[in-house]
């Protein structure tokens, strides 16, 4: 084939990967979001707040997303369903507090307040949640994956995960024949996991069907969180 051909062939192969750019999940009032949206409010900014570091206290305007004075609200799930997909976000907790993301609504990286923690599993920040079952108690039935090093900020600082998520893989008979995987996972700059397989869903999910695509959710119900950036691509 001659050179021209081989380079309009490589280009037409290529354009696709570099034609997709972010898409920012936090704009436009959370359209991108299953209503109902509960007590999420856009912000100017968030801090800790002065009298309870527990909490977090807004200045209005816009340009960030927190869930709310009472720091509890609706989980946020995605309209749209991804396979394949980069995520980046930044975040903000106060003292105490725990969210996560998660993929296809299953697969949760937590995000938690771990910023002194010596010896982190997969229940602190960075980590893959662990399996746990929720009956007859809410019980833990293995430790998670944890990061490979503790990346965490103090509370009260904006924080970033930038993580490639990779589905499940199923043949025509729907029966599994590849695990979903974190191909790389950064926070704060540091690389936590790389090439990490996820041989089943996390938490409680761990009993449910897998899935091709699913949304991903934004947890809002186990403490204050600001986000301020969501992009997906």
């Amino acid at each position: 084939m001659p050179r021209i051909s081989l380079l309009i062939a490589a280009l037409v192969i290529q354009s696709p990967l570099h034609a997709d750019e972010p898409i920012d999940l936090l704009a436009d009032g959370l359209k991108a979001f299953k209503a109902p949206l509960g007590d999420w409010q856009e912000v100017a900014g968030v801090a800790l707040d002065a009298d309870n570091s527990r909490k977090l206290q807004a200045k209005p305007g816009k340009g960030v997303w927190y869930n709310g004075p009472k720091g509890r609200s609706r989980d946020l799930y995605t309209k749209e369903k991804f396979r394949d997909v980069e995520v980046n976000l930044e975040f903000l907790i106060p003292k105490g507090s725990n969210s996560g993301i998660k993929f296809h609504g299953h697969y949760e990286i937590q995000i938690d307040d771990s910023f002194d923690v010596k010896n982190p599993t997969g229940k602190n920040c960075g980590g893959v949640y662990p399996r746990a079952d929720l009956k007859p108690s809410y019980t833990y039935l293995d430790n998670g994956i944890a990061p490979r090093v503790n990346a965490c900020k103090p509370a009260g600082q904006w924080q970033s995960l930038a993580i490639i998520f990779k589905s499940p893989r199923f043949d025509d008979k729907g029966k599994k024949i590849a695990n979903a995987m974190l191909v790389k996972v950064v926070f704060n700059g540091q690389v936590i996991h790389e090439n990490q397989e996820l041989l089943t869903p996390t938490g409680s999910n761990w009993r449910n069907p897998e899935m091709a695509e699913g949304p991903l959710m934004l947890q809002a119900d186990h403490g204050p969180v600001a986000f301020r950036k969501v992009t997906v691509r």
